[in-house]
């Protein structure tokens, strides 16, 4: 190994679920707000980020949508991102560290076991929402994941799909690629050294020569 890692952030770059996501903040957003557009300023932030923005001391709704997202990730699919798998046995066979880096919380990640118990040998390690003190957009997680591998930003490839992880990712220094699952490939290009929209014929000498 040369030094070099790999971050990825879970939903909409491991797994294909913001639609999914998608469908349940607008729910959430016609039963608060009337509004079924809420949902899209809110991918990327942890579920505290969410309260003490839209529902600030506002516990019964508070858990309220904790019971449902918890019981909605229960029962909801994890499918892979199509190459991604094929890719990580890439990074696997060259000796390269790979970790998830998400505002996903440990009791999430419970249900993702449920559904994918070989994820854990896919990754070194897998980062939560519980590891690091501020969350995307701050790049504290993603320097957190340079700073256990003992990388250069300039030597950490970051895979993320919403703008907060994009500008977490940004502002850490690693050199960014921008999967165009959750947003168009024109709104994330700017923050973004490569767009691709899944792992499908991505190899990995051709990010190599980007370092």
């Amino acid at each position: 190994m040369d030094g070099t890692a790999f971050l990825f952030d879970l939903d909409g770059v491991v797994f294909d679920t913001e639609g999914q996501y998608s469908e349940f903040w607008r729910e959430m957003g016609v039963k608060y707000f009337s509004d079924s557009d809420v949902g899209a300023g809110i991918k990327g932030q942890t579920l505290r980020q969410i309260f003490d923005v839209y529902f600030p001391g506002n516990t019964i709704a508070q858990e309220d949508i904790r019971k449902a997202l918890n019981d909605f990730e229960s029962r909801m699919e994890y499918p892979y991102v199509p190459g991604v798998e094929r890719f990580l046995e890439e990074l696997r066979t060259g000796g390269y560290p790979a970790a998830i880096v998400t505002s996903s919380d440990r009791s999430k990640m419970r249900n993702v076991y449920r559904a994918h118990p070989e994820i854990r040998s896919l990754f070194a390690d897998i980062f939560t929402a519980e590891d690091f003190s501020r969350s995307k957009p701050a790049p504290d997680c993603y320097m957190l994941g340079m700073e256990v591998y003992g990388t250069l930003p300039e030597r950490t490839f970051i895979f993320e799909d919403s703008f907060n992880g994009l500008q977490a990712a940004k502002d850490s220094g690693g050199k960014v690629i921008a999967l165009a699952t959750t947003n168009s490939r024109s709104d994330v290009s700017p923050y973004a050294e490569l767009v691709i929209d899944d792992f499908t014929g991505l190899p990995l000498p051709y990010l190599l020569q980007m370092l």
